[in-house]
Parts: structure tokens; C-alpha cells; sequence
């Protein structure tokens, strides 16, 4: 493909989010482009000094219909679709006195907000956006000339590539135009959506695969890799709503995710806490308090804990609070949080505080989809819930009420840690938990490290219990549970020599559950 690059010279903005807008405008009228300007954004541009054409300047014909006409004329698109090397289209705009567009920076109206603000069919229909569009899809068509901005996030990078080659390669204007029509695509089908339920309400499940909302993330999960959230339910992710901090990162998102699975199995339970890095938990606890809940969920790994996505069960408290900023957390997440403990939190600019909807946080859909070299695989999502009627002792020692509380304990947080999976528990809190190993038994013994390193306090390990997220192929990955003084073991079984694992188990005064489900988890 040949990279040649157009010079830009002149600019159609014309942006419902304003943010940053100045600040590029202002660069690029540094750079010597010709700004052209619409309604509410040409005037924010000249309060703040920027010099600016206004859009009635070239179309010859004032904005009507309370703004609904302002650019579809032919002065504008025949600037925006004239092609590159094109003799006649050449002699057109010559003949029409109509000067050519380089770089168009739109945005569009947010009807998915106003959907999910407001019923009120007339708002809803004036806030479908019609210039928007139509000014990305010419632009995106004619990438082979026009470069094409539709989000705020692509802001500064332009600015540095313009002042670098005053102007975008041929592939980055190509690549601009893909994203251009992958989001005007997306926003006919909000509005098509919209439609279809207005007329059919009812027939359309919140387990729909329909796209509700799209945005664009900074980068994936790591710098190289583009990145961006789909959204197509108002339970999980759909749910939350951001009240301070930085804009959350593909990364956060992806632990905000793991987070609220984890939570939405506690979410009848007393307080409980969570603490998640990579996808994993590295502390969970359920005392009588939120802030007890915290200081024991952190000292299970308080060094894995640093940088971590914090996530609770109920409202955060100002006590709570306290405790979360004595750290370095990217992300708190609960379900509301008191107004003592937002302030503590204020301090803590960057600190991200998201707020979920814990009632509403049902799984969105039963299906997983994982992209694989030439397909996908699809599963039911596991939404084993373990029932304390359907736990089988299978040891001659039946585990008492308070290490049945910890084994149901233990498995719950097991189901979403990575495979292989071990986690120690005693008196409802995680004191080792060992992921994402080949072999269980070094999944135990990382667990039994992680205490040692953290918490080595023998009165916390004695009596503790175990649970494992698929059966113990061998007694060996027993044996390193035994020699730590674990009490009770829960595991699915059904390996070929569970009986030679129970009877180790007999042999070592142990009592074990079977659940009959496994949770691997990859």
C-alpha cells in the first residue's frame, strides 16, 4: 500500500462532545489550517479565539429546521467527496468556486443516553443524528484524499502527526475510515434497536447480542493493540457508572469484569470484599463488617494487592474509605457508596470509583464467546451456585458448621480463580490462594507461599480448609494440605482415583466434600 501522504490544509468541525476540541483547534490553527465550524461548536471555538469559518459562510444558507439542516448542502460535500487526482471532479469544484476538505472531525449526538434517560419519544427522535453520520461515511469514503476523527481519544496522536508530516499516511487514513463506518454502523443499529423494542416491546431478551453502546479505549491490553468496549445489556458492565477518576483503561475493564462475576456470587451475603489483579483474586474475606471484610481480603497479598481493583458487596463506608486510600488501588467498585466515604476517596484524584447496580448485576447472557485462529468457541456460561443440600461428605470426619461455612466459602471464590486453582480459607477470609498453574500441586504450594509471605501466623492456618477447582488427579496435591494443617477439603471428585485420595484423605483426619462441578477456568 503506498503511504502518501496529503497535506491538510483545511477543517470541517463539527462535534456534539466537546471535549478537548479547543485544545486541538487551537493546534491546528498553530499548524496554519483553515478551521470550518458548525452551530454550537463554532461558537465555543471563537470565545476562546480561535478564528474560525462559519459553516453559512460556504453554504450560502443559514442553519434551519432548529438546527436539524445545517451541512447537508452540496458546497460541503462535494469538498468532502471530490477525489484525489480526478480531472473532472477537479473542473466541478472549479467551475462551483467549491473549496476542498482534508480533515473532518465529527462526533455524533448520544442517543444512547438520552434512550436510557428518557422515554419521551420526540426527544428521543431529535437526538437522531443526521449531518453527523452523513459527513463520516463521505469522508470515510473518500479516505484515499479526506482523514476522518471521531473521537476525542484520537486527538493528540493527530496533533503529533501533523506537526511530524503535516499530514496522515494513505493506511492511517484507511484505518480512519474503517473505525468511522464500525461506529456509524454501530449507531444505526442503537437506533434500529430503539425502534424495533418502541414496537415491539417485550420480544427483545436482555440476553440480546445486540450492540446497546461502543467506545473506543485508549489502547487494548497492551500499547500496540487497539482496543474498544461493546455493550449490549444494563446488567454487568452495561451497569456501572463511573463517579471520579481516570478514564478506565481495557485492562481495568477486563478486572472490573472478573470483579463483578466474583461479587454476584456474594451478592445476598454478609459484607464481603474482593480484591482483584490480573483477572484474579488475591484476597476476599465476609465479616460483619465492610471494613473488616477489607483489612482481611488485604492481608491475604497486600503486594499483589498494590495496583489492584478493589469491589465490594454493599455501600462503602467513610471507615472503609480510610482504609482503601492507605494504598495504591486503580479501581473501587460497590453498589453505592455514603457521602463521608466518597469524600475520603476525593483525595484520590485518579483513583477510578464506579458505582453498580448490584440488584440488576444477573450474568447478561448464558453464552461465552472466545475468538480462536479461524472461529469462535462458544459455552454456557458457569453459573454453578453450590447448594450446602447437594455437598456429598465422602469421608468418614463430616466437616462441622464452621468449616462448612469455609468450604462453601472457599469454592465459591475458587470458581473464579484461574485454573489450576487452590485456595486455603479460615474463618471466611482467603489466607493463600494459588492460579493459574500447570500443576496443582505447585498451585497448592504457591498458595501455602503466599501465606508464609503474608499472613504466618499459625494460629490463622490451623484448622483452615482447602478447595480445589477440578479433583485431585493424585493425593500428592493433598499431601502438601495436609502438611500445611488444612481440616477440610472441597473439591468436584470424579478423578479415576478419588478413592485413593479420600482414603488419604481418612488417614489424615481430614473431611471432604465432593460438589460434582468442576470450574476450570481459562
Amino acid at each position: 500500500m503506498n503511504d502518501n501522504i496529503i497535506k491538510i490544509k483545511r477543517a470541517l468541525i463539527s462535534v456534539f462532545d466537546k471535549t478537548d476540541i479547543v485544545k486541538l483547534a487551537k493546534s491546528l490553527t498553530e499548524l496554519g489550517i483553515e478551521i470550518v465550524s458548525t452551530g454550537g461548536t463554532a461558537r465555543l471555538l471563537v470565545d476562546n479565539n480561535i478564528e474560525v469559518t462559519q459553516i453559512d459562510e460556504i453554504t450560502k444558507f443559514p442553519e434551519v429546521l432548529g438546527g436539524r439542516v445545517k451541512t447537508l448542502h452540496p458546497n460541503i460535500y462535494a469538498g468532502l467527496l471530490s477525489r484525489l487526482n480526478n480531472s473532472d471532479d477537479k473542473e466541478t469544484i472549479k467551475e462551483f468556486n467549491i473549496e476542498e476538505f482534508d480533515l473532518v472531525v465529527v462526533n455524533l449526538y448520544p442517543f444512547q443516553k438520552i434512550v436510557e434517560t428518557t422515554e419521551d419519544v420526540a426527544e428521543i427522535i431529535e437526538n437522531i443524528d443526521i449531518g453527523g453520520p452523513s459527513m463520516i461515511r463521505a469522508s470515510a469514503k473518500n479516505y484515499p484524499r479526506v482523514s476522518v476523527i471521531t473521537h476525542t481519544g484520537a486527538y493528540d496522536d493527530l496533533v503529533r502527526k501533523l506537526k511530524k508530516n503535516g499530514g496522515l499516511t494513505l493506511s492511517k487514513r484507511m484505518s480512519l475510515a474503517a473505525e468511522a463506518f464500525k461506529l456509524t454502523n454501530n449507531y444505526d443499529k442503537i437506533i434500529s434497536n430503539w425502534f424495533e423494542n418502541y414496537l415491539n416491546p417485550g420480544q427483545h431478551s436482555r440476553s440480546s447480542n445486540k450492540i446497546i453502546s461502543e467506545k473506543k479505549l485508549r489502547y487494548g491490553e497492551n500499547p500496540h493493540q487497539s482496543g474498544g468496549l461493546q455493550i449490549n445489556s444494563k446488567s454487568g458492565l452495561g451497569s456501572i457508572e463511573q463517579l471520579q477518576g481516570k478514564e478506565l483503561s481495557y485492562n481495568n475493564i477486563n478486572d472490573i469484569d472478573a470483579a463483578l462475576q466474583l461479587i454476584d456470587d456474594f451478592k445476598k451475603d454478609s459484607p464481603t470484599f474482593a480484591i482483584i489483579k490480573h483477572a484474579n483474586p488475591c484476597g476476599v474475606a465476609q465479616k460483619d463488617t465492610l471494613v473488616a471484610s477489607y483489612i482481611d481480603a488485604l492481608s491475604c497479598d497486600p503486594t499483589s494487592a498494590f495496583g489492584g481493583i478493589l469491589i465490594a458487596n454493599v455501600t462503602i463506608d467513610a471507615d472503609t474509605a480510610a482504609e482503601i486510600v492507605k494504598i495504591f488501588s486503580e479501581v473501587v467498585i460497590a453498589p453505592g457508596f455514603t457521602d463521608d466515604a466518597l469524600k475520603v476517596l476525593s483525595d484520590k484524584q485518579n483513583l477510578r470509583v464506579i458505582k453498580f447496580n448490584i440488584i440488576n448485576n444477573e450474568k447478561s447472557d448464558n453464552k461465552i464467546l472466545k475468538s480462536v485462529y479461524g472461529g469462535y468457541l462458544v459455552q454456557d456460561r458457569d453459573q454453578f451456585i453450590i447448594d450446602k443440600s447437594e455437598l456429598k461428605t465422602v469421608t468418614s470426619n463430616k466437616p462441622n458448621s464452621e468449616q462448612m461455612k469455609d468450604l462453601i466459602f472457599a469454592f465459591k471464590v475458587v470458581k473464579h480463580v484461574k485454573s489450576n486453582a487452590i485456595v486455603y480459607v479460615k474463618n471466611m477470609k482467603t489466607i493463600g490462594i494459588g492460579a493459574g498453574q500447570t500443576s496443582r500441586v505447585d498451585s497448592s504450594k504457591i498458595a501455602i507461599q503466599k501465606f508464609h509471605e503474608n499472613i504466618n501466623d499459625e494460629k490463622q492456618k490451623t484448622g483452615c480448609v482447602i478447595a480445589s477447582d477440578a479433583f485431585f488427579p493424585f493425593s500428592d496435591g493433598l499431601d502438601e494440605a495436609i502438611k500445611f494443617g488444612a481440616s477440610a477439603v472441597i473439591q468436584p471428585g470424579g478423578s479415576i482415583r478419588d478413592k485413593e485420595v479420600i482414603e488419604t484423605a481418612n488417614n489424615a483426619g481430614l473431611s471432604m466434600v465432593f460438589t460434582g462441578y468442576r470450574h476450570f477456568k481459562h
